[in-house]
C-alpha cells in the first residue's frame, strides 16, 4: 500500500501524492507540483475514491482546476483491497492501491490541487460555499461530495491483518478468488443472505453465521438460503479470531448462548455486517434516506443549488468502483454546466469530455 509521503511505482512513473517542492514540468498539461497551494476553486471535490478522482479527471479537464479535499485516508476503499480484476482495461489484474494511485496521477497531471485532509464542517447557506479542513476554509462555487462509504468490520485485529488474504466485504469484488474453496460469510441481514448467494456460484460450501437465532434479512432471502444445499446457516455463532498466518486458514467460533468454543476449517471470510456512509460534514446540511446515505434527484443533484453527489455515500445497491467512477463523471459534467449556466463560466467548445 502507498502513503501520502512515498513515491509509488507505477509502470515506471514516479508518482509522490503529497510534493512538498515545486518540481520542472515537462511538457503536456500542468502538474499541480507546479501550482501553489489554492484554497479557492470553481468546483471543490471531497473524496478521493474513483467517484472523486473521476470527477477531478473531467472537471480539470473543463478547465475549472479544481481542489480535491482527500481525507487522511485518501483513496478510499479500493487501497484495501489486494487483487482487482473486474476493472475494464486490465486483463491481468491490477492492485487496488495502484488503480488508485493511476487515478490520482492522472487528476493532477491535468492541473488538480488534492489535498489530503478531512473536512471537518461545511457552510452551503450561501455562494461561495466554504467547507474547513484541519483548520483552514476552503471556498467554491460548486462542489462535488463523493466521500463513499465504508464497511463495518468486527474489529478482530486478525481479521484487520488478514483483509486482502482471505477476508472481504465485497463478494461481487472477490468471490471469484474463492473457486471450489469452502468459505464463510458473517451478517443477519439482505446483504448477508444476498453474499451468500452469490458465493455459491464458485464456492463448494458457503457457511452463514449469525450471532443470533433471528435474522433482520426478509423471509425471502432466508428461505432462499434454507433451500440452497450450498449454504449451511450457523445461528448464536460468533467469531473469536480468524486463524491463519498469511491466509485465512479457520475461523476460533463461540456459541453465543451456551459458550462452547469450537474451530471451522475455511479458506475465506466474507463480512457482510453493513456499510457506513462517510456522511458526517454534511448529514445536517444535505438529505439523507432512512440508512444514512445521501439522496439525490436529477441523477447527481442535491436538494442545494450547486452541490452535487457521487459515488458509494449515496449508492447503497451497486458499490462499485466503476459505478462510483461513472457517477463521478456525470457530477462533474453536471457541475460544469450548472457553473455555465450560471455565468460562473463560459461555454466550453473544447472536447473536454
Amino acid at each position: 500500500m502507498t502513503d501520502s509521503t512515498n513515491p509509488a511505482p507505477l509502470g515506471g512513473l514516479s508518482i509522490s501524492f503529497a510534493p512538498d517542492a515545486p518540481t520542472p514540468a515537462s511538457g503536456g498539461p500542468v502538474s499541480i507540483a507546479d501550482r501553489p497551494a489554492r484554497t479557492e476553486a470553481k468546483v471543490l471535490i471531497v473524496g478521493s475514491g474513483p467517484a472523486g478522482l473521476t470527477a477531478a479527471i473531467y472537471a480539470a479537464r473543463a478547465n475549472l482546476e479544481p481542489i480535491v479535499i482527500a481525507g487522511s485516508a485518501a483513496g478510499g476503499q479500493l487501497m484495501l483491497t489486494s487483487d482487482v480484476e473486474n476493472y475494464p482495461g486490465f486483463p491481468d489484474g491490477i492492485q487496488g492501491p495502484e488503480l488508485m494511485a493511476a487515478f490520482r496521477a492522472q487528476a493532477e497531471r491535468f492541473g488538480t490541487h488534492i489535498v489530503d485532509v478531512d473536512v471537518e464542517r461545511v457552510d452551503f447557506t450561501s455562494r461561495p460555499f466554504r467547507l474547513w479542513a484541519r483548520g483552514v476554509e476552503y471556498r467554491a462555487q460548486a462542489v462535488i461530495v463523493a466521500t463513499g462509504a465504508s464497511a463495518m468490520w468486527l474489529g478482530l485485529e486478525s481479521e484487520t491483518r488478514l483483509r486482502g488474504r482471505g477476508v472481504s466485504a465485497c463478494a461481487t469484488c472477490d468471490g471469484f478468488f474463492f473457486k471450489d474453496r469452502e468459505i464463510a460469510v458473517v451478517g443477519g441481514g439482505d446483504t448477508a443472505f444476498e453474499e451468500a448467494s452469490y458465493l455459491t456460484r464458485f464456492a463448494t460450501k458457503v457457511h452463514m453465521l449469525h450471532r443470533r437465532d433471528e435474522f433482520r434479512a426478509s423471509r425471502i432471502m432466508v428461505d432462499r438460503a434454507l433451500a440452497n444445499p450450498k449454504i449451511e446457516i450457523h445461528t448464536n455463532t460468533g467469531i473469536d479470531e480468524v486463524l491463519g498466518e498469511s491466509k485465512v486458514e479457520a475461523l476460533a467460533l463461540r456459541d453465543t448462548v451456551t459458550g462452547e468454543a469450537r474451530r471451522m476449517p475455511v479458506e475465506g471470510l466474507f463480512i457482510a455486517i453493513g456499510h457506513r456512509p462517510n456522511t458526517e460534514a454534511f448529514a445536517d446540511v444535505l438529505e439523507v434516506d432512512a440508512k444514512g446515505y445521501l439522496v439525490v434527484t436529477d441523477e447527481t443533484r442535491s436538494r442545494i443549488d450547486g452541490v452535487f453527489i457521487a459515488g458509494d455515500v449515496h449508492d447503497h445497491r451497486y458499490r462499485q468502483a466503476i459505478t462510483a467512477a461513472g457517477d463521478g463523471c456525470k457530477a462533474a459534467i453536471d457541475a460544469e454546466r450548472w457553473l455555465e449556466a450560471q455565468g460562473i463560466t463560459e461555454a466550453n467548445t473544447l472536447t473536454a469530455w
